[in-house]
C-alpha cells in the first residue's frame, strides 16, 4: 500500500493569493497522450456523495468521512486539504486560559544564572535581591493579581519574601507563574501555595531557562504538598517538564479544575480516582511514559480535549467511549495496534490525531462521525501483521572482507561467506552458508549498449552495467548486491536486472557504503542502491520519477503521490469488478523552460502525471483526479480546453483542478494565453525528455596525439574543463545541443585526421557514443595524420546524430563523416608536424616582432606592448572589446589561456597588433582611445609619453648622421 500515505504539508496548509492577468482567452489543459476515452464532467451530481466509506486497506492522512459539496466555491483552506489548522497540535501544552509557552517569556530567561551580592535584606518589598537582580522592582513582576517569578532564574525564592513583606495583597492573588529548575527556591514557594487561597491558575515548569551550552535546565518538581487540595479556586494548573512519577493525589480534591497539563514527565500509570475530577475539560499528558489509561478515564464527562501523543500505549479502554463532549483526542507517537469500537460514540469528536502509530485498520465506526478529520500518517495501513520476533541468534562472526583492486576481475568464495570491495565504491555481501564450497567468481563494469540497455520516458541511467559471473551459479542464501549512485533530487532510485531479454526491477534498498571501503574517491562512503538476489546477472542503477502504487478493489481507493501530496485519485465504490494494480507517476516540470518553448510568458503548468493500471481495462465508475494548481493561478473562472478528449470539464478551486476520467495515459494541466496549444504541448513534452549537452576535444600537453572526446551536460563542463586544464588543452566546448537520455551519437576526425585504434567502437575513423547523463561519456583515443599527409595537420572533429553509417558517398567522405542532417558540433583540432625522429615538433609561445604604427601618430615595439600588458588585470576583457575584437574571439583567448592572465592579456594585444597592418594609419591613437574608452587614462598618457620618447629619439638619431633637414621636416609632418 505504498503511496497511500497523504503528507499534512505546509504548502497545502498555506492558501497563497495571487493576482494573475488575462490576455487574450486563458485556458487549463488535461492533457491526455493516447487521445482516446471518455471523460465525465466533474460537475455531475452522480459524483457527489455526502459521506466516504473507510474500508479496511483505506489509507488516508486525513480522512474527510463527511465532504462538502465540491460545487462550493467558499470551502476552507483546511476543509480543502483535510488538514487541521487549529494550533494546539503544535503546542506541546496547550491552555485556552493561559499561555505558559510564551515565548517573549522564555527569551528574557536565555542567560545563565545570576551573580547575587548578598548583603542585609531590606524590608521593603519594592526590593528583592536576593534573589532577583539588583535592577529589578516589585512593579515588573507583580501587577494586580498576577505574579511572574519564571523570567528570572532562581525567581520562585522571591514568593516566600514576598509572603512575608505584604501577605495582604499576596492572599488576593489570582495567577501565579514559577519556574521549578531551583530546588530550595521551590520548596520554600510550595509551602506558600496552600495560603495563596484566591489562585486560579497556577504554572509550576521547569525548561525555562537554559545552561551555557544552550541546553534547557530541567524542572526539579517531583510532587506537591497535600495542602494543595486547599486551592478551592484553582480553574488551571500547569506542572510540564518536571519529574512527576505519578499524579499528585491533592490535584483529585480540587473542585473546579478545568485544565491540567501535566507534559513531559516521568508518569508512567494513572490512578483509578482521576474520574473524580469530574470538572477537567483539558488535560494533557504529552511526553510521558504512560502503557495504560484507566477505564475511569471515560467518567470525565465534561472533557474536550485529551493530549496522551508520545507515550507507549498499546490500546486504550472501551469506555473512552464514554466521553460524550471530546472534540480532540491526540494519540500519536504511541504503540496503538487497533482504536475501540466504543469510538463511534463520540459524536462531538472534531479532530482524531493518531499518526505513527503500528495501526493497520481504520474502524468503521469512524464513519459515524460525519465532522470528523484524522491524521493517519506513518500507520502501516493495509499491510500484514507484523511477524512475531524471531528468537534470538547467537553472535555472528565477523565475515571476511576482501578489497579487490582494477586489475583483479576474479575472487574466490568460501562457505564461510566474504565481503567484497569492487573498484568504484561496489559491494558484494556473501552471508557464511550461501557456497557449500570454495567457488571462483568473476566481475566485469561493461560499457552501456543501447541495444541491452532499454530505459523508459524520463528514466536516467545512474550507472555502468556490473556483471557478476557465472549466470548459472545459484546461493543457498541471498546474496546482497550493492552498487553506487548519485542521487536525483525528487527521484527514486531502483536496481535493475537482466534475464538474457528484458531487464526487471528488483525491490532496492538505500544506504551508505561502509567505511572500510577504501576504493571510494576522498575516502567518504558512496551511496548504496542495494538488492539481495539468488543467482548472478547483469545489474544497474537507474532514476525514475516516484512511483506510487495501490491494489485497487471494488470497494474503492484513495491514491495519494507521495512527491507531490495534493496530486490525489480518488477510486469510488464500484469501480473495478476484480483487483487491479494502480501506478501513478508524477514528473515536475521547470515552468520557464516551457515559458521559453511555448513563447508565452504567461504559461504556467503543472506537474505531469502519468497513470497506468494493470490489466489496462476502462473502469466502470469515473476516477476523480486531482491536480494541484500551477504556481500563479487561482482563477476558478478559467476556461476549460479539450485537445485529444471529446469533453474534458474542469472543477477549478482556488487550490486545485478536478477532472473525471475512465482510461489512465498521460495527463498534463495548462494555463496559457495561446488558442491553438496542442503542437507546442507535443513540442515542450519531447524537449523535457532532452538534456542540453556540449561536447568537448582535448589533446594531452605532454603528447598531441592523445586525445580525450567527451560529452557531459551543460551545467558539468566548467568543473570538467578546469579539472582536466592542467594535463589537457584543446579549443571551447562546443555550443550547446540536445540529447535524449540512451541516444546514440558518433565522433567523425575529419580534415586530415585519423584514428590509431582497433576498438569495435571505432569504424573508419568514426567513434560510436551512447550518451547516459550520469556517465562519463569519456573516450580516449590516438589520433595521426591521414594517409598522404605531411607536415602540420589542421583538422577538426565533428559530431553526428545516430548511428554511424556504414556507405557514404565518396565526396560526402572528402567533407564530412557522417549527414548533413544529423550534424550536431564540430571543434578545430591541430596535429603538429613530425619531425626527422618521429617526434612532434613542438611550438613555444612567440610573439614576433612589431613595429606597431606609422609617422603620423608614432609607432610601439613588441618590449612596448609587453610593458603595457603588465598593468592590465581583470579589465582585459573590456579593454578588448573597445579595440574592436569580438566576444567569440575573446572567450577563445580567455579558454586558451585561462589559467595565465599574463599570457591571456598578451595574445589579447597581439592579435590586435597583427591585425592593424591592414587597418591603415592610427593604430596607437586607437590604442590610445581604447585605453580612455575602458577607464585606463593612466595608460594612455604612458603609450603618448612612449611615443614621444620614440619620436624625440628619432629626431636625435637623424642630426646625428647629418640629416636634420629632412629630420625636421619629418617632425614637422608628425606635429
Amino acid at each position: 500500500m505504498e503511496g497511500l500515505m497523504e503528507g499534512n504539508s505546509e504548502e497545502e496548509n498555506e492558501e497563497e493569493e495571487r493576482t494573475f492577468h488575462k490576455e487574450d482567452s486563458q485556458f487549463l489543459a488535461v492533457r491526455s497522450e493516447d487521445g482516446q476515452g471518455e471523460v465525465t464532467s466533474a460537475g455531475d451530481p452522480s459524483m457527489t456523495s455526502s459521506k466516504v466509506a473507510l474500508p479496511d486497506v483505506l489509507a488516508h492522512s486525513f480522512i474527510r468521512v463527511a465532504v462538502q459539496d465540491e460545487n462550493d466555491s467558499s470551502v476552507s483552506l483546511s476543509e480543502i486539504q483535510g488538514g487541521v489548522s487549529d494550533p494546539r497540535r503544535y503546542s506541546p501544552c496547550f491552555s485556552p486560559l493561559m499561555d505558559t509557552c510564551d515565548p517573549s517569556v522564555s527569551s528574557l530567561s536565555s542567560s545563565s544564572s545570576f551573580n547575587y551580592y548578598y548583603t542585609t535584606v531590606s524590608s521593603s518589598p519594592s526590593c528583592l535581591s536576593p534573589p532577583l537582580p539588583p535592577s529589578v522592582e516589585l512593579s515588573a513582576v507583580l501587577t494586580d493579581t498576577k505574579l511572574t517569578l519564571d523570567v528570572y532564574q532562581g525567581g520562585a525564592a522571591a514568593l516566600p519574601q514576598l509572603w512575608g513583606s505584604i501577605p495582604d495583597q499576596m492572599r488576593d492573588l489570582q495567577y501565579l507563574r514559577l519556574g521549578s529548575e531551583d530546588k530550595p527556591g521551590l520548596d520554600g514557594a510550595l509551602d506558600v501555595l496552600p495560603h495563596l487561597r484566591e489562585l486560579r491558575s497556577l504554572a509550576v515548569r521547569g525548561h525555562c531557562f537554559y545552561n551555557s551550552q544552550g541546553d534547557p535546565l530541567p524542572g526539579l518538581l517531583t510532587t506537591l504538598p497535600a495542602s494543595v487540595s486547599s486551592l478551592s479556586h484553582l480553574v488551571h494548573l500547569d506542572l510540564s517538564f518536571n519529574q512527576l512519577s505519578c499524579l499528585p493525589a491533592c490535584l483529585l480534591c480540587l473542585p473546579v479544575l478545568s485544565t491540567l497539563l501535566l507534559c513531559h514527565n516521568k508518569l508512567s500509570a494513572l490512578p483509578p480516582e482521576i474520574g473524580r475530577m469530574s470538572s477537567l475539560t483539558h488535560l494533557s499528558f504529552l511526553g510521558n511514559e504512560l502503557v495504560s489509561l484507566p477505564p475511569s478515564l471515560g467518567e470525565l464527562k465534561a472533557l474536550q480535549m485529551l493530549d496522551v501523543s508520545h507515550n507507549l500505549l498499546r490500546e486504550l479502554p472501551d469506555e473512552i467511549g464514554s466521553l460524550g463532549e471530546l472534540t480532540t483526542l491526540e494519540l500519536a507517537h504511541n504503540r496503538l495496534k487497533q482504536l475501540p469500537e466504543s469510538m463511534g460514540s463520540l459524536l462531538s469528536l472534531r479532530e482524531l490525531v493518531i499518526f505513527s502509530n503500528d495501526l493497520r485498520i481504520i474502524p468503521h465506526c469512524l464513519n459515524k462521525l460525519p465532522l470528523l478529520k484524522i491524521d493517519v500518517r506513518d500507520n502501516p495501513l493495509g499491510q500484514p501483521p507484523t511477524p512475531p520476533p524471531l528468537p534470538p541468534t547467537p553472535e555472528k562472526t565477523k565475515i571476511p572482507e576482501l578489497h579487490l583492486m582494477f586489475n583483479q576481475h576474479s575472487f574466490c568464495v568460501s562457505s564461510g561467506g566474504c565481503h567484497v570491495f569492487l573498484p568504484g565504491g561496489a559491494e558484494l555481501l556473501f552471508p557464511p552458508g550461501c557456497l557449500l564450497t570454495t567457488t571462483r567468481l568473476k566481475w566485469a563494469v561493461t560499457r552501456p549498449n543501447r541495444k541491452c540497455v532499454q530505459l523508459e520516458d524520463h528514466e536516467i541511467l545512474l550507472s555502468h552495467p556490473l556483471e557478476l559471473q557465472p549466470h548459472g551459479v545459484t546461493f543457498l542464501k541471498p546474496v546482497e548486491v550493492c552498487i553506487p549512485y548519485h542521487r536525483r533530487k525528487k527521484r527514486e532510485v531502483v536496481l535493475r536486472t537482466f534475464d538474457g531479454k528484458s531487464w526487471c526491477n528488483l525491490p532496492t534498498d538505500l544506504r551508505r557504503g561502509s567505511e572500510s571501503n577504501t576504493s571510494h574517491p576522498r575516502g567518504r562512503p558512496a551511496k548504496l542502491a542495494c538488492c539481495s538476489v539468488s543467482h548472478f546477472s547483469w545489474f544497474m542503477a537507474v532514476s525514475r520519477p516516484v512511483v506510487d502504487s495501490c491494489s485497487l478493489t471494488p470497494a474503492g481507493a484513495l491514491l495519494v503521490s507521495r512527491s507531490d501530496p495534493g496530486v490525489k485519485l480518488h477510486f469510488p465504490k464500484d469501480s473495478t469488478a476484480g483487483a487491479r494494480t494502480i501506478t501513478l507517476q508524477v514528473l515536475q516540470v521547470s515552468v520557464s523552460e516551457v515559458q521559453a518553448l511555448c513563447g508565452d510568458p504567461q504559461a504556467r503548468v503543472s506537474h505531469l502525471l502519468f497513470l497506468s493500471q494493470t490489466p489496462s481495462s476502462d473502469f466502470l465508475q469515473p476516477v476523480k483526479v486531482q491536480v494541484p494548481l500551477p504556481s500563479g493561478v487561482n482563477d476558478p473562472t478559467a476556461q476549460t480546453w479539450s485537445d485529444i478528449t471529446s469533453q474534458v470539464s474542469l472543477y477549478v478551486t482556488h487550490l486545485y483542478a478536478i477532472f473525471y476520467i475512465t482510461h489512465f495515459s498521460w495527463y498534463w494541466l495548462w494555463y496559457t494565453t495561446h488558442r491553438c496549444v496542442s503542437g507546442v504541448i507535443r513540442k515542450v513534452y519531447q524537449r523535457l525528455k532532452q538534456f542540453k549537452v556540449q561536447f568537448v576535444v582535448l589533446q594531452r600537453k605532454a603528447d598531441p596525439s592523445q586525445v580525450l572526446v567527451q560529452c557531459l551536460p551543460a551545467n558539468k563542463i566548467d568543473s570538467r574543463v578546469q579539472s582536466l586544464a592542467e594535463q589537457y588543452e584543446g579549443p571551447q566546448p562546443s555550443d550547446l545541443c540536445d540529447l535524449l537520455e540512451g541516444e546514440q551519437f558518433f565522433a567523425g576526425f575529419e580534415r586530415g585526421l585519423d584514428i590509431v585504434t582497433d576498438s569495435p567502437d571505432c569504424v573508419g575513423g568514426r567513434l560510436c557514443f551512447v550518451f547516459y547523463s550520469s556517465l562519463k561519456n569519456l573516450k580516449e583515443v590516438y589520433i595521426c595524420p591521414a594517409k598522404g599527409h605531411k607536415g602540420p595537420v589542421r583538422g577538426q572533429v565533428s559530431f553526428y546524430r545516430g548511428e554511424i553509417p556504414s556507405v557514404l558517398p565518396e565526396e560526402v567522405v572528402k567533407k564530412r563523416k557522417g549527414l548533413d542532417s544529423q550534424w550536431l558540433a564540430t571543434l578545430p583540432l591541430r596535429l603538429p608536424a613530425l619531425n626527422s625522429e618521429n617526434n612532434f615538433i613542438m611550438e613555444e609561445t612567440e610573439y614576433p616582432p612589431l613595429n606597431l604604427g606609422d609617422p603620423e601618430s608614432g609607432y610601439l615595439t613588441e618590449a612596448n606592448l609587453l610593458s603595457l600588458s603588465l598593468q592590465i588585470g581583470h579589465d582585459w576583457r573590456v579593454i578588448g572589446i573597445n579595440l574592436g575584437l569580438s566576444y567569440q574571439e575573446l572567450d577563445r583567448i580567455q579558454h586558451k589561456n585561462r589559467d595565465n592572465l599574463g599570457a591571456l592579456v598578451l595574445d589579447m594585444l597581439f592579435q590586435w597588433a597583427r591585425r592593424q597592418n591592414n587597418a591603415g594609419p592610427g593604430a596607437v591613437s586607437r590604442l590610445m582611445d581604447a585605453m580612455v574608452e575602458s577607464s585606463r587614462r593612466d595608460l594612455a598618457d604612458e603609450i603618448e609619453d612612449i611615443v614621444n620618447i620614440g619620436r624625440r629619439k628619432y629626431s636625435e638619431s637623424l642630426r646625428r648622421v647629418g640629416l636634420e633637414g629632412e629630420g625636421a621636416s619629418a617632425g614637422e609632418k608628425q606635429q
